[in-house]
């Protein structure tokens, strides 16, 4: 379902406005914007992986256009965990202004501030905790526990004269998490009491029927692969997924090997897991990857990132024998992480790839070395059962994952007409117990690349797609200022086509009576005249060679 653009109406005194920014129809760039008295808090500010058709992207961030103008009537930045797409975008929205607060629990703090020190941005922050209220703005918020796939996740409850929004960020109800930390129930019951009127919710897992398996079902299979394995092991898994990475240190520990960590990213997060506590090492357990390479092979564990088949990230690297380790016949590989949609294509040719070297590869299709962060159909009912919440509003996932979210709140007895399909953009105003859609905005993509940040477009996209996949044909003439007549050329040349340049010997004599006929016409204007080239070269190639390369003509005077 898309909503018809539409600019909403001034906000009237009383109301809260909510503007998903990022993260519906998509797994990645969560941001929420929340408007009340003129001002704005934010909760989350991440980004997007880029897919194939995105050649030469590295990030994709939320359109920040709804605030450009209005950064200094943003009072905070609310940041629910430490996951990429939730954290991911901080850098540049406080390259447009330093001094926004940034509000979250100590591990989401630090991982943002090692973030925030690569871009040389010094940050103000407020450290969180659960059951802490803060009065920021015209906004009462109050934090709650919630269980996910990295320590210190929140849910925010947003208190405004308005109504109360409770909004989840990631999260799951594993009963028996290793951190002993679960979701608090007991708070979402008083929230419930209160009076929940907007519940923005964790969709990510709403089509998968049931529990999501506890963590500790994890543990016992990474300790009989660890232990099985005859010769090194190379673990991939997210670069922040501290509770994974405890795993494999415990199940490392427990068979005599030694752990080295692979990986900027990696190296980073699990030092600071480490200082805060959130990560347990045994003495003498880690050790430096270049010391790792002189010991024994069945006494190493490798913990790399790259499990989503990253092209320039460790895995990716050697499965392609592009790093300074490498995989062969009698290593075991263990991808333990889900697939993120989109992902699929790039996760199996690395799968490939590896097994092609002779590497055992375990990943969640062959044994369970994985379970998912997102809270299933079954979590979800409980939390619609407890909260009873007014309105709904699905976030964080693809489109079917919305709707399968939306038809569990209605099966808990919510109205079809409270519970909201909505696209980034979409401007809700709650009021008196009732969210209603009152506007759509146009947002976009925004793409980093290198050191750019939103330059390129969806039109360079295209063209590099064009280039990667058809090819590229240059034609250089050089005719006449006065007469038309060509001096020089056409000169043709090709790249990413698999035919031989004289291969374009048929089509020179056509360029040349195109350009002829031109000339007579008194045409000598030469972006007219590399017009008549491109449409020339282009028919041609596309009849003969059924080929749609991106053509450049050039056409001089002389």
């Amino acid at each position: 379902m898309s909503i018809p653009l539409a600019e909403p109406s001034a906000l009237d005194e009383g109301t809260l406005r909510v503007i998903p920014i990022g993260g519906l129809g998509e797994i990645g760039r969560n941001m929420t914007m929340f408007e009340y008295d003129g001002k704005i808090l934010i909760v989350d500010c991440g980004v997007l992986f880029p897919e194939e058709h995105q050649p030469g992207v590295d990030l994709i961030l939320p359109d920040f256009e709804p605030i450009r103008d209005r950064l200094d009537d943003i009072v905070g930045v609310v940041l629910t965990h430490g996951h990429e797409d939730h954290i991911g975008a901080v850098p540049y929205l406080l390259r447009l202004k330093g001094d926004i607060p940034l509000i979250g629990s100590g591990l989401t703090l630090a991982l943002v501030e090692a973030k925030l020190k690569e871009h040389r941005i010094k940050a103000f922050t407020l450290t969180v905790k659960e059951g802490q209220q803060e009065k920021v703005g015209p906004f009462d918020l109050e934090f709650v526990a919630v269980n996910h796939s990295i320590p210190d996740a929140l849910a925010v409850a947003i208190r405004t004269p308005a109504g109360m929004v409770l909004a989840t960020g990631d999260f799951k109800m594993d009963q028996l998490p290793l951190d002993g930390r679960i979701t608090d129930l007991r708070a979402f019951s008083r929230l419930g009491e209160e009076g929940v009127d907007l519940f923005l919710v964790d969709s990510t897992n709403a089509d998968v029927p049931g529990f999501t398996p506890t963590e500790r079902s994890i543990g016992p299979v990474l300790d009989q692969v660890i232990g099985k394995a005859p010769r090194r092991v190379i673990v991939a898994s997210f670069s922040s997924h501290v509770h994974r990475v405890q795993q494999v240190i415990d199940a490392a520990h427990a068979h005599g090997r030694r752990v080295a960590f692979l990986g900027r990213s990696m190296v980073r997060n699990m030092t600071i897991a480490e200082q805060l506590g959130y990560l347990k090492v045994p003495a003498g357990v880690l050790i430096d990857f270049k010391k790792a390479r002189d010991l024994p092979d069945e006494q190493i564990v490798y913990m790399s990132t790259g499990s989503q088949g990253e092209p320039m990230a460790v895995l990716s690297r050697m499965a392609n024998m592009d790093h300074a380790i490498e995989v062969s016949e009698g290593d075991t590989v263990i991808l333990a992480s889900s697939l993120i949609p989109g992902n699929e294509n790039a996760v199996y040719r690395v799968i490939d790839g590896l097994t092609k070297l002779g590497a055992n590869v375990v990943h969640k299709a062959n044994a369970r070395v994985h379970v998912s962060g997102h809270a299933a159909a079954g979590e979800l009912l409980y939390c619609y059962n407890i909260l009873k919440p007014k309105n709904v509003l699905p976030v964080h996932g693809e489109y079917r994952h919305l709707i399968a979210n939306a038809k569990l709140a209605q099966d808990t007895g919510i109205a079809e007409e409270r519970t909201i399909i909505a696209s980034n953009g979409t401007v809700i105003d709650l009021r008196d117990g009732v969210a209603s859609v009152v506007g759509q905005l146009d947002l976009g993509f925004v793409y980093v690349d290198g050191s750019t940040v939103g330059e390129i477009t969806d039109a360079d996209l295209k063209d590099r797609r064009i280039l990667g996949e058809e090819g590229f044909i240059s034609v250089i003439v050089v005719v006449d200022a006065a007469t038309g007549r060509i001096i020089s050329g056409p000169e043709i040349h090709a790249r990413g086509v698999a035919e031989d340049d004289s291969v374009f010997d048929d089509v020179t004599p056509k360029i040349v009576a195109a350009l002829k006929e031109a000339s007579g016409n008194g045409v000598r204007d030469t972006h007219a005249l590399s017009q008549v080239v491109r449409r020339t070269i282009g028919r041609w190639v596309n009849q003969r060679l059924r080929r749609r390369p991106m053509i450049v003509p050039l056409v001089i005077e002389a």
